[in-house]
This record gives structure tokens, C-alpha cells and sequence, in this order.
């Protein structure tokens, strides 16, 4: 079974800021969650706002809390409003069905990670393997 390193977050982390430099983003935060839904790394950058943490947080427990791209999740929200909205109270504000999470999987399809950039639309919120 694939478990995540921080050396593996942290990488993922660093290209993410590279190509949001490259794109000329304005300043987000970057974070990476294990397949459990905590915090592995986290990186906010110089000048993001206050809610840049908050917003990458939640895109990314949505995405791994229902093993699926932000993008599919955004879709289902529009489709089933309430269910979504309910979901996001239950999960105590953590949830939030917005693109840009990727899904990181191993070669067997089980979610390693999800890392979306709070601030910017760096992915198509789909999935990496």
C-alpha cells in the first residue's frame, strides 16, 4: 500500500507554486492532504488572503472525503443543491465543492492525496496518477 511523505507533499506543494508563478496567480496558498483527510503540508504565499488556507482546505476535503475531482463534486452541487448544502454543514464548514482539488491516486486507483491551490485555478480538478 502507497502512503504519502512529506517529501512527496512538499513537492507537490513546491510545483504547484512554480506553475502558479509561471500562470502569474495572484498569491494562494497550496495545501496537500492524506487520503484521511488531515493536513500533510501546507504553504500559503506571501501577500494571499486570509481565506486562502481555509478555501484550499475545504476544496481538498471534499474531493477526498467523496474520491472524487472537484470538478465531478462542483456538478453534483449544481445537480443536488440541498444534499450538498447539507454536506457542508455536517462537515462543520470543511466542505467545499469548488474546482480545484486533484486527486492523486497509486496505480491500484487509491486516492493517495488531494492538493488544491486556494486562490487560483491551477487544475482542471481531475485526477493524477
Amino acid at each position: 500500500m502507497s502512503k504519502l511523505t512529506l517529501v512527496q507533499a512538499n513537492k507537490i506543494i513546491e510545483a504547484a507554486l512554480v506553475e502558479a508563478r509561471k500562470l502569474k496567480i495572484k498569491p494562494l496558498a497550496v495545501v496537500v492532504l492524506d487520503d484521511a483527510g488531515h493536513v500533510k503540508a501546507l504553504q500559503r504565499e506571501d501577500e494571499a488572503s486570509m481565506f486562502r488556507v481555509d478555501v484550499a482546505t475545504g476544496k481538498a476535503w471534499a474531493a477526498v472525503g467523496m474520491g472524487a475531482s472537484s470538478r465531478t463534486l462542483l456538478q453534483r452541487a449544481k445537480d443536488n443543491p440541498q444534499f450538498f448544502g447539507a454536506l457542508a454543514a455536517t462537515a462543520q464548514g470543511k466542505f467545499l465543492p469548488q474546482t480545484g482539488a486533484v486527486l492523486i491516486q497509486d496505480a491500484a486507483g487509491k486516492i493517495l492525496v488531494s492538493s488544491p491551490a486556494g486562490g487560483g485555478n491551477l487544475s482542471d480538478g481531475g485526477h493524477m496518477r
